[in-house]
């Protein structure tokens, strides 16, 4: 029997190519694992059953005439609930899209999987409008995270991260402005890319941040990952921040070894300017201690400090994000649930002065770090600072967001990834980030597809799965 479960995309792909399972029999099996198991978990606002199976009955007549569409074909994948899909609903986790949020299009991303042949299983959870969670007060409950469910999954992309780490699907978007795809690839022991800026379309996808927004690929392991950005990726012209970039294979580099590439480790972000759990801290270095053992040359790197990134990066989310919501703030104001009011208000309260000056020290931040990574090919630091919280513990959930790395390459456009480094003494997940030069995925992937061959991580599967 097939352990539909935990297939990678590689290797279903292979199976589906070479007609040993059907699509309709893998999205079958994964819906009766979300039916089975997602109660508690919560990682699904909507579930796309017959939507789903009658695509997958498509891909496999498709497959079976040998109209072969590539290694997505018949592979069910599922989306952030704020990336919208023709016929689903998008409900960004709010009561104040509840009603009436059937798209009739889909979100440019939604279409290059379409078109791939993938099948879409549902809409995952998100916090409301990918920033005020987790939340209690929503039409929906908040998800939780599979290795312990009364542990927090890390957010915004919080349905997404619960949904691979429990095996309801191998592939899933997420949306990033201040790291929500790589905080819940953090904390669920998943592998997250906010690739560089612009190269990922955000149209059709409820914005946060007009110039902090990426949408990025979450899955179980390092070349499936980079399977899904070959997928998504592309210039378009109607997303006026999409870079007219040439797309390389994301997948050319994976295999190579890693002897002579230059890492640089941005030690104080996690050390000095923050200080990580010790357990954290200690998965790091002993990444790091990996691969310099495989052959790559590393020494420290120092960059403006965290806080510096942090205070930029929020005059310019919480600036925009008002803007966005200002009229609904002032026509609606109770849809929308207690944090997410709260965090975008603060919006209301930052002078234009302030946001024109943050978007100057962006500039300046941007030129540093470039400078600062000529020396090196990726750079390697924190993503997390802690290991996942409890979810019902709101000072604690609250403390997490502070305390990460991840904004920084928001505001510096580059490409960042997050890969799992280990376990705690309580079983619950840790990572680290590796960062690259932009439009350079392909290095952060030959570093992280090399880490993690040289590791066991990405073989451990959470309670659920016995």
């Amino acid at each position: 029997m097939t352990d539909f479960a935990y297939l990678t995309i590689t290797e279903a792909s292979q199976l589906l190519y070479n007609r040993k399972i059907s699509p309709v029999e893998y999205t079958q099996a994964l819906l009766d694992r979300i039916a089975a198991h997602d109660g508690p978990l919560h990682s699904f606002l909507h579930v796309s059953g017959d939507h789903a199976l009658d695509a997958a009955k498509t891909a496999e007549a498709e497959i079976m005439a040998g109209d072969w569409r590539g290694p997505l074909h018949g592979v069910p994948y599922a989306l952030k609930d704020i990336i919208d899909a023709a016929g689903e609903p998008t409900t960004c986790h709010s009561k104040v899209m509840a009603r009436n949020s059937v798209p009739d299009t889909d979100a440019h991303v939604t279409a290059q999987f379409r078109a791939a042949g993938a099948v879409l299983v549902g809409k995952t959870a998100t916090h409301e409008f990918a920033i005020g969670g987790p939340s209690f007060d929503l039409p929906w409950p908040p998800a939780r995270n599979p290795w312990n469910p009364a542990h927090f999954t890390g957010g915004s992309s919080s349905g997404s991260g619960a949904a691979l780490a429990a095996g309801f699907v191998p592939a899933a978007l997420g949306t990033d402005t201040g790291g929500s795809v790589r905080n819940p690839a953090s904390l669920c022991g998943l592998v997250g890319m906010k690739a560089t800026y612009g190269r990922v379309s955000r149209r059709g996808v409820f914005p946060l941040s007009f110039t902090l927004d990426h949408v990025g690929p979450m899955t179980r392991t390092v070349e499936d990952n980079a399977i899904l950005l070959n997928v998504i990726a592309g210039h378009d012209a109607q997303d006026p921040g999409s870079a007219p970039t040439e797309k390389p294979d994301f997948t050319g580099r994976i295999g190579r070894d890693i002897k002579g590439m230059r890492i640089g480790v941005i030690r104080h972000f996690f050390e000095t300017d923050m200080q990580a759990d010790p357990e954290m801290a200690k998965s790091i270095n002993h990444a790091v201690d990996v691969l310099r053992g495989l052959g790559a040359e590393v020494s420290d790197m120092t960059v403006a400090p965290l806080d510096t990134y942090a205070a930029t990066n929020r005059v310019i989310l919480l600036s925009e994000a008002f803007a966005i919501h200002e009229k609904w703030f002032q026509e609606r104001p109770e849809d929308y649930g207690e944090l997410s009011r709260r965090r975008i208000m603060g919006g209301a309260f930052i002078r234009a002065a302030d946001y024109v000056n943050a978007t100057r020290v962006k500039a300046r931040l941007v030129h540093e770090f470039d400078e600062a990574m000529r020396g090196f090919d990726v750079a390697i630091t924190a993503s997390s600072m802690d290991p996942a919280c409890e979810i019902e513990d709101e000072e604690a959930s609250e403390r997490t967001y502070g305390r990460q790395a991840r904004a920084p390459f928001n505001l510096t456009g580059s490409p960042a990834l997050a890969v799992p480094t280990g376990f705690s003494e309580s079983g619950l997940p840790l990572s680290m980030q590796i960062v690259g030069k932009p439009f350079d995925e392909a290095a952060i992937y030959q570093v992280a597809h090399a880490y993690e061959q040289a590791t066991n991580w990405t073989e451990r599967r959470p309670p659920l799965a016995a």
